[in-house]
């Protein structure tokens, strides 16, 4: 009892960090930091993604202001177009800088960065351009049962690969996991991602979308052992890879190759 205990606590420990560590480094979290540029320290947390119901502010702040000449320009423009930039001057007010990217359609994608002049120098903040995609807002109804089913989908995942250093009693855990990667994933997944991107399905045999391809893998794998549920050797193998398997594809980041508008064509350019 109390092994069995410990393997659902480690479970959940496993399912939380991978959570987290996909979150924290899939390409829609904010790019955040601190940069001292001639004792003047800015703090900078630039969004990734955005709605498209609004333009999207940027702020930039200054942690210990002295007595310099500062000004700031957010300097942008859509992504992979070889258009000019444009430069908006940045407003300041109590000590944060801010302007606004424009709005633009789902999937649309602006690149952008922060130019400081100081005392007539130049400086740049980050070292690197930033990219942010637009989607359509997701009704809150739709949106918290996918994050709910695909968490459980890889908890159960999780417990039914811990269970090989319990009693290898996989047979319990096949129904419950397949089920809530069906739900999070195959079902309220698209339903999701139409309201986001204006497409229900992305991934294989339409495109390369990964958030969409990793789901179908894992649901594809997980058949498997619920085809070799009457035969014990072959289903505690299957439920080996099919854990670690989900486990890896679901360490890659959220929304990694995901749905991307092309200007030129005003169509995805993600699908085949």
């Amino acid at each position: 009892m109390f092994k069995s205990l410990l393997l659902w606590l480690l479970a959940l420990i496993i399912t939380v960090g991978s959570s987290v560590f996909q979150r924290f480094t899939g390409p829609t979290y904010p790019v955040s930091g601190n940069k001292t540029i001639n004792n003047i320290q800015f703090e900078y947390n630039l969004p990734r993604s955005h709605s498209t119901s609004r333009d999207c502010m940027i702020s930039l702040k200054i942690l210990n202001k002295k007595d310099a000449n500062i000004l700031a320009f957010l300097e942008w423009k859509r992504y992979k177009l070889n258009e000019e930039w444009k430069i908006n001057e940045m407003k300041y007010e109590n000590g944060t800088f801010t302007s606004y990217l424009p709005k633009q359609p789902s999937a649309g994608k602006l690149e952008y960065s922060l130019k400081i002049n100081l005392d007539n120098r130049i400086f740049y903040i980050p070292d690197e351009n930033v990219i942010i995609r637009f989607k359509n807002d997701v009704p809150h109804y739709f949106l918290i049962p996918h994050i709910i089913f695909i968490f459980l989908g890889m908890f159960f995942s999780t417990r039914a690969g811990l269970e090989y250093f319990n009693q290898k009693n996989f047979k319990k855990f096949l129904v419950p996991t397949l089920i809530f990667l069906i739900l999070g994933g195959l079902i309220f997944g698209p339903i999701v991602q139409k309201f986001a991107f204006d497409a229900y399905w992305t991934g294989i045999p339409f495109g390369y979308d990964l958030t969409d391809n990793k789901t179908f893998l894992a649901v594809v794998l997980w058949l498997i052992p619920v085809f070799y549920r009457n035969k014990p050797e072959k289903l505690s193998k299957s439920v080996i890879v099919a854990a670690i398997t989900t486990f890896i594809v679901f360490l890659i980041p959220h929304s990694l190759f995901g749905s991307e508008l092309d200007y030129t064509t005003n169509k995805k350019i993600n699908e085949f």
